[in-house]
């Protein structure tokens, strides 16, 4: 009897470590991507724009700890913030007061600089419409199976987005834009966020399936600045992108955290303007939908029923001697270029050259000095 007694609790806690596990895999791979990307998109040039620069490499900064490699973002900056001759700290942009947190680092790859962000481009990239010679880095290789984070921040308005204050972009071309990626499978889940005023005039015309949208203001609402800074000179980021580069900080690849602890990202009292987000496309619940199905990155894993030995030494590859003697192949180092000597070195002197007038002013003492002396009556001996 104790030993019926002993198997049916045995089988009982198999049979609930097996629904537990069973449980864990579906939720694990509910949202069916196998892989995750991110376009990132400052729309805005100019030194006053500093903080559209800031909020993007903010996004920037966050993603690629969270996991997405620099070969799965397309970073576009529609101006260069870090070089502008302007910035009192070169190759640096900061999104916190007293230069605490450089969001620029030491390894930003920008794919579209300059007068390369333009509506044109970033509907090509959207849709795949690139011309053939267009390099990989600049290319979202995405499919059906791809997760795709796709942020934009700059100066707005009601149902439009400028760039670059020569052109804009619609809601409706934006909606339709996602139809297409829809309709070539480029996505399987989309995360639209913007941060800009009226923002949330730019997801109203969405109707393509799985699509979040976020929006920093409502219809007839500014999104504001944050963060001014005297030695700057400017405002360093938007308040909404702030409160949600705080959020993200707190994020770890293994966190559980959902959707709609994002959405109470930045209340009114914090943002001033009000926030905005529509998830009645998605066909997940927001409470199931990790922060990391977004901002975060995924890998293949080939599962096998096979045991590999990881114990057994590496074999090493024969070589062929040759007369006698293996040839061993020669490697030398390239010239590089001195760049510790460069920065120690002296300046070198420059050569002494007359101030500005100097010259003039001698002739006019010459001058002076001889109508003094002969007067006018000898000035057809000089001409």
């Amino acid at each position: 009897m104790k030993t019926l007694t002993l198997l049916s609790l045995f089988c009982t806690f198999l049979l609930t470590s097996s629904i537990n596990i069973e449980d864990n895999a579906a939720q694990f791979f509910s949202s069916g991507h196998t892989n995750n990307w991110a376009v990132l998109v400052c729309t805005s040039r100019f030194w006053f724009n500093y903080r559209h620069v800031a909020n993007t490499l903010s996004v920037y900064r966050s993603v690629k700890r969270l996991g997405i490699p620099d070969s799965h973002i397309v970073l576009m900056l529609a101006d260069d913030m870090a070089c502008n001759h302007r910035n009192p700290k070169p190759a640096t942009v900061f999104s916190h007061k007293n230069m605490e947190l450089n969001v620029y680092g030491d390894d930003v790859e920008v794919d579209y600089r300059g007068y390369e962000v333009t509506v044109e481009n970033f509907l090509r990239v959207l849709t795949g419409r690139l011309p053939p010679s267009t390099p990989r880095s600049k290319r979202l290789l995405s499919d059906d199976r791809s997760n795709i984070l796709i942020y934009l921040t700059g100066h707005g308005g009601n149902g439009f987005l400028k760039f670059q204050d020569s052109e804009e972009i619609s809601n409706v071309e934006l909606a339709d834009a996602f139809e297409q990626m829809w309709q070539k499978r480029r996505y399987n889940e989309l995360l639209f966020i913007i941060d800009t005023c009226q923002g949330a005039s730019m997801y109203e015309r969405f109707y393509s399936p799985n699509l979040m949208a976020l929006a920093s203001s409502q219809v007839g609402e500014d999104s504001l600045s944050h963060q001014p800074d005297l030695a700057i000179g400017v405002h360093l980021m938007d308040r909404y992108t702030f409160y949600l580069l705080e959020f993200l900080e707190d994020i770890h690849p293994a966190s559980k955290t959902n959707m709609n602890d994002l959405f109470k990202v930045c209340p009114k009292s914090q943002c001033v303007s009000t926030p905005g987000h529509r998830t009645d496309l998605f066909l997940r619940d927001p409470s199931s939908v990790l922060i990391t199905d977004f901002f975060g990155s995924v890998r293949k894993v080939e599962i096998t029923m096979e045991t590999i030995n990881l114990t057994d030494p590496i074999k090493q590859v024969e070589q062929n001697p040759v007369n006698g003697e293996l040839q061993k192949e020669k490697s030398s180092y390239v010239d590089q270029l001195p760049v510790s000597e460069i920065i120690h070195q002296k300046p070198k002197q420059k050569d002494w050259h007359p101030p500005d007038g100097f010259i003039l002013g001698l002739w006019t003492l010459i001058l002076l000095v001889f109508f003094k002396t002969y007067g006018m009556k000898h000035l057809k001996h000089i001409f």
